[in-house]
């Protein structure tokens, strides 16, 4: 049993405009419907090329659920992203829906396209006078087009002296009604999907377990988050995890758990590595970044589903490392 979802008609007012470089070479969905409200709408494939300028409009609609109330301590810890979880009551986070990419062009007649990220209008009086919450705003936005497409955006970006690089276009959407606060026309309590809190969250599946024995919880004992990378490899994705003190007698103990968007392993007394591709960029930044990481996370995070399935991993204790391809 799933949330439902109300459809709901956006008509979107300009805000303010965000300019922004593709800094891959990717392909997207581009909007090319005719019409008010995304009648006969559809869309098509086009590629992106690295370098690519592209115009991110935030724009307001009161049919966008409003963020939940909170006080400063909780907008805060969203902006330092350290709760930004929507199933989170205590928690605080600013709904927004991003359109599909729209093919224009800049000044200079070069090619860009151009997203909507639409918010409600209760975040906009913060967002014109506090320059921190502008920015959260604005990355937020990105993040979201990120995560909604395979482009990662530069962060380098500029402001133009415009609300917006075209109009904004209406639309309809489907959006979340646990959403919407009560009272709200819109608003349905999100189902109770379980009837106890288990010692370690289900999932939808059941992990794959590359290695021989069942997963075991974390060591007590102290471990280290070690650096990894990942490639391409033919039609897989090769992430190799840097072990340099993995001897026999440990990888036989270990453990190597694979889900679509999640990577778990566990070298007792050693290593625990957790890497959670569903995460915000925020969060992945945090976790990663002592180890170097990073950035290898918020790349992997934006290519495909790991493929379970076909998974394999090598335990190259010789050369200190693990490598997974899937």
């Amino acid at each position: 049993m799933t949330a439902s979802k109300v459809p709901v008609v956006l008509n979107p007012v300009p805000g303010f405009c965000v300019k922004s470089r593709t800094t891959n070479d990717t392909v997207v969905h581009v909007d090319v419907s005719q019409g008010d409200r995304g009648t006969g709408a559809s869309s098509s494939l086009i590629p992106v090329p690295k370098g690519l300028k592209v115009f991110v409009n935030v724009a307001w609609d009161s049919g966008v659920p409003p963020p939940p109330r909170g006080g400063e301590e909780a907008v805060q810890n969203a902006m330092l992203g350290l709760s930004m979880d929507e199933s989170d009551p205590d928690g605080w986070f600013a709904p927004l829906v991003v359109s599909d990419a729209r093919q224009d062009s800049d000044k200079a007649g070069q090619p860009a396209i151009v997203f909507d990220a639409i918010f409600h209008p209760s975040i906009k009086s913060r967002v014109l006078r506090d320059p921190e919450f502008k920015s959260f705003i604005i990355e937020l936005a990105l993040e979201r087009i990120e995560a909604q497409t395979t482009v990662v955006l530069s962060r380098q970006i500029g402001t133009p002296n415009i609300a917006s690089k075209g109009e904004p276009r209406s639309r309809q959407v489907l959006v979340p009604a646990s959403l919407y606060p009560p009272g709200h026309p819109h608003h349905q309590v999100a189902p109770k999907l379980i009837q106890e809190i288990p010692t370690r969250p289900t999932s939808e599946f059941t992990p794959k377990s590359i290695l021989r024995k069942p997963p075991s919880p974390p060591s007590t004992s102290a471990t280290e988050s070690p650096s990894w990378s990942w490639t391409e490899h033919g039609s897989k994705l090769r992430i190799v995890i840097d072990v340099p003190t993995l001897t026999h007698a440990a990888a036989a103990n270990s453990t190597l758990d694979i889900e679509p968007r999640r990577i778990i392993l566990r070298v007792p007394s050693l290593y625990d590595l957790d890497i959670n591709l569903s995460a915000l960029d925020a969060e992945l930044t945090a976790t990663f970044s002592e180890t170097g990481s990073a950035e290898q996370a918020l790349t992997l995070k934006r290519k495909r589903d790991l493929d379970v399935d076909n998974a394999r991993a090598e335990w190259r204790v010789a050369d200190k490392t693990i490598v997974l391809y899937a």
